[in-house]
């Protein structure tokens, strides 16, 4: 074989072999993002609300093509069952009443010039017994519409 064909041969080789470790990388990658996380108990069921990670729930789409998630399982009796991702705050306290505790912050949307999109901040809202609502607004004062449900029927009520 000739000096350069076999240079071209080891690098054949070699790199069939990286591309060969990068898929192995990737499947021991898929294979722990299958692992539960540490806040899901193996019933699928939320355990600590304030550990909950984006991207472990159910992505949907709900009103006025609104997209976001419902992580957990709901408690018996749960009222929220009965929202909807989408909704506005209002109608939100509406169905569910008023939360144990509520608070709000800023995302890094809100950082960006000329932004003007609706998830600027966020406004979360704890209810014991029941688990936790986040919603996305465009300004302090606009409330937001509901882009996540965290169930957790062993909700404290209480944002740490």
């Amino acid at each position: 074989m000739h000096s350069s064909m076999r240079v071209i041969a080891a690098v054949a080789v070699i790199a069939g072999a990286g591309l060969f470790a990068a898929g192995d990388a990737e499947a021991r990658r898929g294979s722990k993002a299958k692992e539960a996380p540490a806040w899901l108990n193996a019933e699928g069921e939320v355990t600590d609300s304030s550990a909950v990670e984006a991207g472990y729930g159910e992505t949907v789409t709900g009103v006025n093509g609104w997209e976001g998630e419902i992580t957990g399982k709901p408690a018996p009796d749960s009222k929220f069952t009965q929202l909807q991702i989408g909704m506005p705050m209002k109608q939100v306290t509406d169905i569910v009443g008023e939360p144990t505790d509520q608070g709000v912050y800023v995302t890094g949307k809100a950082f960006i010039p000329f932004y003007f999109g609706s998830d600027r901040h966020r406004y979360e809202m704890a209810y014991k017994g029941q688990g936790r609502l986040i919603f996305a607004g465009k300004g302090w004062d606009s409330g937001g519409n509901l882009i996540w449900i965290i169930h957790n029927k062993n909700e404290s009520g209480y944002r740490e």
